[in-house]
């Protein structure tokens, strides 16, 4: 099934017709491509696996591979924002540096392209599966929580980054996103923003997020210093993207409202993706829990 038609904002025609007709999206080339962040990236690494060489190194939770992604597992991660959940793939690698710097895409909702959610009082929320202020709908499908444990890379020092704002949004289990598709302009679910806890944490209440013609699965995210600068068009960090592990896609897929993805997500890889082929190691969630239960997404977030 094709992406539905957007309210009419500053994107170029041509985004519209690869929807129209189940083509790669060319917005989501974005940053991925770019040789200079690939660059940055690089060094980056270097600088953070020196800083792994020295006394105090960190070692956080949640990190996938290219040579395998994490599974499910048969319960939901428990515990605090401050809890690492339990089971799915390794329980703990060493972060290679920096989250890499990717496209935020053409719906945003910050402001950098039409409408502005960040600025509307009640976008600072856990629960982004209903609308809040005016609009009033509820994104239907498979319960997902998403964790985000943020880091400051400043230097030679890794530490916790208490106090910053997370901005997360993504797409509903038709693909649609909130404040753009004709369907759902009048809704502003699966966006909001939460405030680093003071072990780095944040977690958003979700949904699981389609499968879109010629994306992989993902969750976008921008990180800012603090919740002022997200909700006052502030300088962010970093932009990025959360990706999805197959084997979990494939299970929520197979469930009731996900058809269309199940299609998509046969016709995309990784490696064929336009943000995640030049490698997703640093944005590969981990996911425990069921389709009963509902599931958790982990991810460190180095800044």
């Amino acid at each position: 099934m094709s992406r539905r038609t957007r309210t009419p904002v500053a994107v170029p025609a041509h985004h519209h017709a690869a929807h129209e007709h189940g083509e790669v999206e060319a917005h989501d080339l974005g940053l991925s491509h770019d040789l200079p962040r690939i660059v940055e990236r690089n060094l980056g690494r270097r600088g953070l696996l020196a800083l792994f060489g020295g006394v105090g190194a960190v070692a956080v939770v949640g990190c996938g591979s290219e040579a395998s992604t994490s599974s499910s597992s048969s319960g939901a991660s428990s515990g605090g924002p401050g809890t690492p959940p339990d089971g799915g793939g390794s329980t703990t690698t060493v972060a290679e540096g920096e989250i890499p710097e990717e496209t935020a895409g053409p719906y945003p909702g910050d402001g950098s392209n039409g409408p502005d959610v960040l600025s509307e009082s009640g976008v600072v929320r856990s629960d982004i599966t209903t609308s809040f202020g005016s609009a009033s709908g509820t994104a239907g499908g498979v319960p997902l929580t998403i964790r985000m444990k943020v880091y400051d890379l400043d230097g030679d020092d890794a530490t916790v980054l208490s106090g910053a704002a997370v901005y997360a949004w993504h797409a509903d289990r038709e693909g649609r996103y909130s404040m753009y598709d004709d369907e759902v302009a009048d809704q502003n679910y699966l966006r909001g923003v939460q405030v680093t806890d003071a072990t780095g944490w944040v977690e958003f209440a979700s949904i699981f997020p389609s499968c879109y013609a010629g994306r992989w699965p993902h969750v976008h995210f921008e990180v800012y210093a603090d919740v002022e600068a997200a909700t006052s068009g502030g300088e962010k960090l970093r932009t990025s993207q959360l990706a999805l592990p197959q084997d979990v896609c494939e299970t929520v897929y197979a469930t009731e409202g996900y058809e269309a993805s199940v299609q998509n997500l046969g016709q995309v890889s990784l490696s064929s993706d336009m943000v995640f082929s030049d490698g997703y190691s640093l944005q590969m969630a981990k996911v425990t829990g069921s389709v009963e239960e509902g599931y958790t997404a982990t991810l460190n977030v180095p800044v």
